[in-house]
């Protein structure tokens, strides 16, 4: 399975969104550019989709910025990636727009619906908090002692 860079820019600044959480400064478009080296450009359409998902929220102004609409354990990366991934979890179509023939139908039911399933259970179950947790884990490992 591959992401595309979108999907992965906003896992990765949601991450860095929540990892500086507990500073409740707003996170500006620029600073996150700066820190994960990303073009603001395309953070502003990835932005776009975080906020019409309600996984962010924005205020204008000098002090504004962008934070968490949600706390970090109810947050999914399957919801960061339905909003910036829909396509990802279109449902296969049909092979052909006659009735389903019995290998669609065998198709459907053993291969189609059980990934889509385990796809969407898998990634349900993984919160932004898990994220977090695991990301102090290995840079605790490391040794790293700055901030992302």
């Amino acid at each position: 399975m591959r992401l595309s860079s979108k999907s992965t820019y906003a896992l990765s600044c949601i991450m860095f969104m929540g990892k500086n959480k507990a500073s409740k400064k707003q996170v500006t478009i620029t600073e996150l550019s700066d820190r994960l080296e990303i073009s603001k450009i395309y953070l502003e359409q990835v932005f776009a989709l975080l906020k019409r998902a309600k996984l962010v929220t924005s205020t204008k102004g000098a002090q504004g910025g962008y934070s968490l609409s949600k706390q970090p354990k109810n947050m999914t990366v399957y919801e960061i990636l339905y909003a910036t991934e829909i396509s990802m979890f279109e449902k296969t179509p049909k092979s052909k727009s006659q009735d389903d023939s019995t290998i669609e139908q065998t198709l459907r039911k053993t291969v189609y619906c059980k990934l889509d399933d385990a796809v969407e259970n898998t990634l349900s179950k993984i919160t932004l908090a898990d994220l977090l947790t695991e990301l102090e884990t290995i840079e605790s490992e490391e040794g790293y002692m700055y901030n992302l």
